[in-house]
């Protein structure tokens, strides 16, 4: 059995902070430097996996020849594909072009003869992850297409007696709430599929479960709970197929993109027991004390699979796919109505990463109805700095439409929801709230969902510390500039250096 890595470092641009390696310290992680990001994650922090990420940015196709050639001695000593790991995130063929899926499988096929000729572990690739996956169809057309090009390169290129290995490992990303809560469903139409096709079922699946983009179109609460959901028909379908199956959570470190950072590791992992592996995205790793960071990474190589998954009961499960379905209805009954407003501050958010613009047809966008929402990160990091918290939309009048026992099935598989809640609440921003209030009287909606909350738990949503006044004090500014961009993105940058993320 490989080993399943614990932490995998991404390349989400969600820090405020510049990395803590980079030598011009303005935040901004181009291309040239993502290598060197790999290798600080690899050495530095002890991460086991890095996402290499072809999909929607523009991704450094020699990736595996400069780390063999500039870190030798590294990876003789520690073996890429089976000591570290290299994983790529292609793009979804259903949802944008693909000119960079096939450049991302050759790479895969060359790699390995470039390692062999190295005389290292071989293959140094084997997975990738399919972003946006809806169905078993799309995991086995990603193998079966990689299955022929590695024989079609064997044909060609037949000067090397040496054949390539033909199989892909697919990890599917599943980012709706629906086909999360659907993934045993897909899972056992995977595995029939895979055993028709090559003759045998996988020996494990790694399913990706998205935290932030669900969380855009249908709410925190209702993602968490989706969450929660998969983790346990994912525990339910190893059971009774015996195939394992290791989750992966992609989280951020603000509660809305899932609440994961380096303080808090056990909370998290206690949450969402079941997870195997969990990304340590950008402002993880720079937005927190570096020792922090390093302690946290080494606690979850040695703990996470200590904590089983939490099955919910045949009788609880119709019951929580209710409630999800409730947060998320409140949500999106409100989102379309203040989308409008937004948009500027969105645009505001500054750049960390070279990403691929959300336009032509080059790339995709997701949409509300008619709307554009823009990338989760940029939804949050907008929100958070005008002091209203997006995990409030929707989540009050969810709750007062929920019946007793409802409300105890949310509190039983979310223990941390009153902390939660009462850590969010710190940077709201009211006065900014009833100013928006009085220019779309939709924001009214997320003012009365944060009473009903504050009669929930019996608590009043303020700042406590004096960091969270000057965070409050740094979004009635951002308010007033919303119409000034370049004053906008600075004061973006510094309320998100003080919750220690962009968004």
């Amino acid at each position: 059995m490989r080993k399943i890595p614990a932490t995998m470092a991404t390349q989400h641009p969600d820090n405020a902070c510049a990395p803590y390696w980079e030598k011009d310290g303005d935040g901004f992680v181009s291309n040239y430097e993502e290598m060197d990001e790999a290798m600080s994650c690899y050495r530095d922090l002890g991460t086991e996996e890095f996402m290499w990420d072809f999909e929607g940015k523009y991704a450094d196709e020699a990736v595996i020849d400069k780390l063999f050639s500039k870190f030798y001695t590294f990876f003789k000593k520690a073996p890429l594909g089976k000591e570290k790991f290299l994983t790529f995130r292609i793009p979804n063929i259903w949802e944008e072009k693909g000119y960079a899926l096939i450049r991302a499988l050759t790479v895969i096929l060359t790699s390995e003869d470039f390692a062999r000729d190295l005389k290292f572990h071989t293959p140094p690739l084997f997975e990738v992850i399919l972003p946006m996956t809806t169905s078993a169809k799309q995991l086995l057309y990603i193998q079966k297409s990689f299955h022929e090009l590695a024989k079609l390169k064997a044909k060609i290129f037949n000067h090397n007696p040496k054949k390539n290995t033909d199989y892909i490992e697919v990890i599917p990303l599943l980012e709706g709430i629906e086909h999360q809560m659907g993934i045993r469903k897909i899972l056992q139409e995977y595995v029939r599929g895979h055993k028709k096709y090559f003759g045998y079922t996988p020996p494990y699946i790694r399913p990706f479960l998205a935290r932030s983009d669900p969380a855009v179109v249908s709410g925190h609460l209702a993602t968490l709970l989706a969450n929660k959901i998969a983790l346990s028909e994912m525990s339910t379908f190893s059971k009774k197929s015996g195939i394992p199956s290791h989750p992966i959570i992609g989280a951020g470190s603000l509660l809305f993109r899932g609440g994961f950072n380096p303080m808090e590791p056990k909370k998290f992992v206690s949450q969402c027991s079941g997870v195997r592996t969990v990304t340590v995205q950008s402002a993880y790793r720079y937005d927190y004390p570096l020792a922090a960071v390093k302690k946290s990474i080494s606690w979850l190589e040695n703990n996470i699979a200590k904590f089983a998954a939490e099955i919910i009961s045949k009788k609880e499960m119709p019951i929580a796919i209710k409630i999800a379905r409730k947060f998320g209805r409140f949500y999106n009954e409100t989102l379309p109505k203040i989308l409008p407003q937004m948009q500027p501050i969105f645009k505001a958010v500054p750049r960390r990463r070279e990403r691929r613009l959300h336009i032509g047809f080059q790339a995709y966008q997701r949409h509300m109805g008619k709307q554009a929402l823009p990338r989760a990160i940029n939804f949050t990091a907008a929100f958070y700095s005008i002091g209203v918290p997006p995990e409030f939309i929707g989540a009050g009048r969810a709750i007062y439409k929920m019946s007793k026992t409802e409300r105890e099935i949310l509190h039983k598989y979310y223990p941390f929801f009153t902390n939660d809640f009462l850590n969010v609440g710190r940077y709201l921003n009211t006065e900014n709230l009833k100013k928006l209030t009085s220019l779309n009287l939709n924001w009214g909606l997320i003012e009365k969902d944060i009473r009903l909350l504050e009669k929930h738990l019996g608590t009043h949503f303020k700042p406590k510390s004096q960091n969270d006044q000057l965070h409050k004090n740094l979004t009635s500014q951002a308010f007033i500039l919303k119409n000034k961009p370049k004053e906008l993105s600075r004061l973006i940058t510094e309320s998100g250096k003080i919750r220690k993320s962009l968004g």
